[in-house]
C-alpha cells in the first residue's frame, strides 16, 4: 500500500514533465487507485478531513469523467500538491503503524483477585 503511494506521489512529479497525453491517462488511473485505497482507510480511521481531500484528487483525476483544464500551467502545482499528499500520507501511516506496535505489546490490566471483591465488610 505504501509502494503504491510513494508510486504515485512519483508519477504526480513526473507529470510536471512535458510528457505525451498517454502518461498523464496512466498518471489518471494510478492516481485514482491511491485516492481510492486512501479513501477506504480513512473511512476505517474515520478520519473524514482527509477523506474529503482525497475524494476531491479522485473527483479531479477520475479517469473515467475527466476534467480537463487544458493549461499545463494549471496542471503543474496540482500534480505538486497530489504527489506532496501523497508522500505526507506514506509518512503518517508509518507513525501510525508505530503507535499501534507499542498500544499493542503494552501491559494488560491488572486484575484483582476475587475475594478481594466479594468478602464481605466486618462488622466489630
Amino acid at each position: 500500500m505504501k509502494l503504491l503511494f510513494i508510486f504515485c506521489a512519483l508519477s504526480c512529479f513526473l507529470g510536471i514533465l512535458k510528457l505525451p497525453i498517454e502518461y498523464y491517462t496512466f498518471l489518471r488511473i494510478v492516481v485514482s487507485l491511491g485516492a481510492i485505497l486512501a479513501i477506504y482507510n480513512f473511512i476505517k480511521i474515520r478520519n473524514y478531513f482527509w477523506l474529503g481531500i482525497f475524494a476531491g484528487i479522485l473527483l479531479l483525476f477520475n479517469p473515467i469523467f475527466p476534467i480537463y483544464l487544458y493549461q499545463k500551467s494549471i496542471w503543474l502545482p496540482i500534480d505538486v500538491v497530489v504527489g506532496i499528499l501523497f508522500l505526507l500520507l506514506t509518512f503518517f501511516q508509518k507513525k501510525d503503524e508505530k503507535n499501534e506496535t507499542v498500544s499493542d505489546v503494552s501491559t494488560p490490566p491488572k486484575i484483582k483477585p476475587l475475594e478481594k471483591i466479594i468478602t464481605p465488610k466486618n462488622k466489630n
